[in-house]
C-alpha cells in the first residue's frame, strides 16, 4: 500500500477550502483517503494533517481504537 503525505502548500484549491473549514473550530485534523483498487489489488492512500504532529498521532491512535472496538 502506498502512503503519501501531502503538505498544505501542494493542495489544490478545493483541498485548501476543506482544510480551512476543518481548522475553523479544531486544533488539529487528519484526513485519510484512498483511491479505488487497481487490478492487482493495490490502492493509493493519502493522508493530510494540519496541526501539532503529536496531536495528529493521538487522533489516529484514538480512531484505531474506535474501529477495533466496533468489530
Amino acid at each position: 500500500m502506498l502512503i503519501e503525505k501531502k503538505k498544505k502548500a501542494n493542495w489544490k484549491k478545493s483541498e485548501q477550502d476543506v482544510g480551512h473549514t476543518l481548522l475553523q473550530d479544531n486544533a488539529c485534523y487528519v484526513l485519510i483517503t484512498c483511491g479505488k483498487p487497481s487490478e492487482d489489488g493495490k490502492m493509493q492512500v493519502e493522508m493530510i494533517y494540519e496541526g501539532d504532529v503529536s496531536l495528529a498521532a493521538y487522533l489516529i491512535e484514538s480512531a484505531q481504537g474506535l474501529l477495533d472496538n466496533h468489530e
